[in-house]
């Protein structure tokens, strides 16, 4: 059965029997730990702009656009993206900030005028996202990768996460510790700021590329004029 199946069936066996030791309804292992085979994974990759662009174009309905929209700016994990409320939304600061419901952290997004836009064509007051709310997990994420539909090697892309990962993440060029305080990864900075209950605000992903595009160039002058 571990030969045939796949990672799945490796993943529950495992737990079945470590659980079924555990109770002692078994008196001794089936299969020793170090005879177990190794889960290994298939490799994952984030989507691509192009490939964003594309699966946002062929989307009609309004709310679940606006939904892959923000999931590639914010970068936030789609359970959250799914019960944020207007009253999440700060306009005067341009700033987002809700709980993480898998960490219990506080995130707190800048956004910029393409994100604002997005935020505009939802509800002004309660649920932004009121039917998604309401769909599963793993509804969404099928959802999504029906949307992944026609776009080259898509069984490599990670589900909704993919999304996720393509903005804030791999695709969207952030430094390694935005990228972790964006998508509610560990950060030592992000955690020390914690503990001195320090506000910690992440600049929009339009805004970083901005300021890195300005210091790309800065950087050429100066690398052009030692040349010269």
């Amino acid at each position: 059965m571990l030969e045939s199946g796949k990672v799945s069936t490796n993943v529950y066996l495992r737990r079945i029997h470590n659980f079924a030791l555990d109770m002692t309804w078994l008196p001794w292992p089936v299969i020793v730990k170090r005879q177990w085979p190794k889960v290994r994974f298939k490799d994952k990759r984030a989507v691509t702009w192009e490939e964003h662009q594309a699966i946002v174009a062929r989307e009609e309905n309004p709310e679940r656009k606006a939904f892959y929209q923000l999931a590639w700016h914010l970068g936030a994990a789609q359970s959250d993206l799914a019960f944020l409320e207007a009253e999440n939304i700060e306009w005067e600061h341009s700033v987002i900030s809700f709980a993480r419901k898998k960490t219990g952290s506080i995130a707190i997004m800048r956004f910029d005028e393409e994100v604002a836009q997005i935020l505009r064509s939802l509800p002004a007051t309660g649920p932004l996202f009121p039917y998604l709310r309401t769909v599963r997990a793993g509804d969404r994420a099928t959802e999504f990768k029906q949307r992944c539909e026609g776009i080259e090697d898509q069984r490599h892309l990670a589900a909704l996460i993919s999304l996720r990962l393509g903005g804030a993440g791999e695709e969207g060029g952030l430094s390694r510790t935005l990228r972790a305080g964006s998508l509610g990864h560990n950060s030592k900075a992000v955690h020390r700021a914690y503990a001195r209950k320090a506000q910690v605000e992440l600049p929009s992903l339009g805004e970083y590329e901005r300021q890195r595009a300005v210091f790309a160039a800065g950087k050429e002058a100066v690398a052009q004029a030692v040349i010269a």
